[in-house]
């Protein structure tokens, strides 16, 4: 389903929140349904146990599903179907009982945040009243490396996000948080990495990332192709890594910073296609429907700006696991030499199958 600036505008957006047990996600959430901000939110929390454990900081003395809050929130549990709690807010929306502007989503602390997403893509009446906005994912900094060794959901949850905030900055040296911050890096590139103080973090920076919205710019962060680069050069000396470490990081530990992705074994990670000549599109689309189906489960988020042949416009194409979508962006420009960008985020992905197949798709 295409959809268009205008209808995009009067959709209600949508934020899922998640991150591993401890990471912080309450306490962010807290300060939403809290504070005086100036925006009407309803927050859904998913919680799957037969009791919300949130229940007594949120709600406080009521039985309702669905409660008002001073501040022009509206906070519910959905201890079920996450489609009928999204269904019911929008029916009640329509009959002038709740008044929100956009919705929250807080996934339980071991939830794979992809079921959550696919929720938007797969029913018709949601997909035209919600538009999915952004994943969210805070990652704890004192905990965040035995969690992501540990835990393969927190895998799955910074592989998912479209911004990574890390708490608990101040209880970590500067070179811990750099290691975490370049690990993060190599596992989704994609994602701004923002550090974030008890909760405070800017609503702003959050609640409007259309990470969902291919008509935004492809996001990859420049520190990882400049790495991607080096690693494939086999250069490990001195390849422009000094600005991720701050005054304190001296030339040992700049090594080291270099090898920090590796030894980690990271089962979630991240690859970037690129290249100059024009795609055939018969080819690619038969080399991506195949590719869906094999490795669909394990394929997390994917995001492209294509170069057609025959084509005067750029062509904008994302996925998660087995859904995929395409849509003309702008016509390139005069000037412009056209590309061929693609971002792959997922579990034990084969980089080589990936690139060598869109190698042939190249006209």
């Amino acid at each position: 389903m295409t959809v268009t600036q205008a209808q995009a505008n009067k959709m209600v957006p949508v934020t899922v929140l998640t991150g591993f047990l401890g990471a912080g996600k309450t306490t962010l959430l807290k300060r939403i349904l809290t504070e005086f901000h100036g925006k009407r939110i309803a927050v859904i929390e998913n919680e799957f146990g037969p009791e919300s454990i949130d229940n007594e900081l949120l709600v406080q003395d009521s039985d309702e599903e669905i409660i008002e809050l001073n501040n022009g929130c509206v906070c519910c549990t959905v201890r079920g179907d996450l489609l009928k709690t999204l269904t019911d807010l929008k029916n009640r929306r329509i009959n002038n009982e709740l008044n929100f502007e956009r919705v929250i989503i807080e996934t339980t602390g071991v939830a794979n945040p992809g079921p959550v997403c696919q929720t938007f893509f797969m029913d018709d009446d949601i997909a035209e009243y919600y538009r999915l906005d952004a994943v969210i994912t805070v990652v704890d900094a004192k905990h965040g490396m035995q969690t992501l060794d540990t835990q393969p959901e927190a895998q799955k949850q910074v592989g998912f996000a479209d911004r990574l905030l890390i708490s608990k900055k101040d209880l970590v040296s500067d070179e811990e948080f750099a290691s975490l911050k370049h690990r993060l890096l190599h596992m989704n590139p994609r994602a701004q990495i923002m550090p974030v103080h008890f909760g405070e973090a800017d609503l702003d920076k959050i609640l409007d990332v259309t990470g969902f919205n291919l008509n935004s710019i492809l996001e990859i962060d420049p520190e990882f192709l400049q790495d991607e680069q080096a690693d494939h050069h086999d250069h490990h000396h001195d390849h422009g890594h000094d600005h991720e470490c701050d005054a304190h990081c001296n030339h040992e530990h700049h090594h080291e910073h270099n090898h920090h992705h590796a030894h980690h074994d990271d089962e979630i990670g991240a690859f970037v296609f690129s290249s100059n000549k024009p795609f055939d599109p018969q080819r690619l689309e038969e080399f991506l429907s195949g590719v869906v189906q094999v490795f669909g489960p394990d394929l997390y988020r994917y995001k492209g700006i294509l170069y057609m042949k025959g084509v005067k416009q750029r062509m904008l194409f994302q996925g998660v696991h087995m859904l995929m979508g395409a849509e003309p962006g702008k016509l390139w420009g005069p000037k412009e030499k056209p590309y061929n960008k693609m971002v792959f985020i997922g579990r034990k992905l084969p980089k080589d199958v990936f690139t060598n197949g869109l190698t042939q798709c190249l006209a």
